[in-house]
């Protein structure tokens, strides 16, 4: 009974976060919303004509011009809005009260570490950003987030991952870093290109970096772990000619990416059965990054395990990788 119970609870739940998406949607698919919600938030760049336009398209298209004078990205467009793309008008929205939310009179930028109080968060935080930066691919590896990147080499080559080219390597110290100068220098650089990338950098200096300045490293790597997500998205929207991505488009790319491997495993949807070993995510794992999978440790699965064994290992043995296991 109670687990009847939970389900339909489950069940429900999900109901109503689609009940509430649809009708944001349906809402927000004219621009109106949108251009009132603006106007209330900034007014100083308010165009009276947004109100007053019939086609939807051209409303969007001014919803959109008015929250770039916002400092909000334009990463979608206004076919996203009028065709009612809910995950774009979601991050749009999430954008827009990033920027202004309207909750207070007080318009002094605040920093990110400014709001980052909860230092019990820092261990998990530092594991979560370490994990990402070696998922990047580049050549030095993290074992101590706050001790590695004092230098700010590993910095700039998190920079230049995500956005190829912005780094000036003449004018980068590589470690072993014996001078301290050259460390500021090189976290200087990191600060000079994180403001080309529009990151919230208010009262940060290379220094804190070479001091490790732990809110202030994590609140600059959030903000460099978002812009590359970003950047993904935007990446993955144009090779599908603006199309949303589906659960199919998803399902077929694993396959092949297993499948280019030379590897036989195949799931036919993400109910299989044969997921619960875990082998096929293994080896999809080591299709995109060949060194996070230790295949010496990795069992076949056979019936018999139970599954929580192969849960733990999967997890133990993928997301602490060492720097060379293949």
């Amino acid at each position: 009974m109670v687990s009847s119970g939970l389900g339909f609870m489950y069940q429900f739940l999900w109901q109503l976060v689609f009940l509430w998406q649809l009708q944001f949607l349906l809402m927000v698919q004219d621009g109106e919303a949108y251009a009132y919600l603006l106007n209330v938030l900034a007014p100083e760049h308010c165009n009276p004509a947004t109100l007053d336009v019939k086609d939807p398209a051209e409303r969007a298209n001014l919803v959109l011009d008015h929250a770039e004078k916002m400092d909000c990205k334009r990463y979608l467009s206004p076919k996203d809005i009028v065709e009612g793309s809910a995950n774009l008008n979601l991050a749009f929205v999430a954008q827009i009260f990033h920027q202004r939310n309207g909750l207070s009179i007080d318009n002094k930028k605040i920093s990110f570490a400014e709001m980052m109080t909860d230092d019990e968060l820092i261990s998990r935080e530092e594991r979560c950003f370490r994990l990402w930066i070696n998922s990047l691919g580049i050549n030095s590896y993290i074992n101590n987030l706050f001790e590695d990147v004092r230098n700010g080499w590993v910095l700039l080559e998190v920079l230049d991952k995500v956005s190829p080219g912005s780094v000036n390597w003449k004018h980068a110290t590589k470690p072993p870093i014996k001078m301290p100068f050259r460390k500021v220098e090189n976290c200087n650089q990191v600060v000079r290109i994180g403001k080309q990338l529009k990151l919230s950098l208010v009262n940060v200096g290379g220094n804190d970096f070479v001091q490790g300045n732990k809110k202030l490293t994590l609140a600059f790597l959030w903000q460099l772990m978002r812009f590359n997500i970003l950047q993904l998205l935007k990446n993955l929207r144009s090779r599908f000619q603006g199309k949303e991505i589906t659960d199919t488009d998803i399902l077929h790319w694993a396959n092949r990416k297993v499948k280019s491997t030379g590897r036989t495993s195949k799931m036919e949807s993400f109910k299989d059965k044969s997921l619960s070993s875990g082998l096929f995510f293994l080896e999809l794992l080591s299709a995109v990054e060949p060194r996070v999978v230790n295949w010496n440790l990795v069992s076949k699965g056979e019936s018999g395990q139970p599954k929580d064994d192969i849960d733990t290992h999967c997890q133990h043995h993928v997301l602490e990788p060492s720097a060379t296991s293949e």
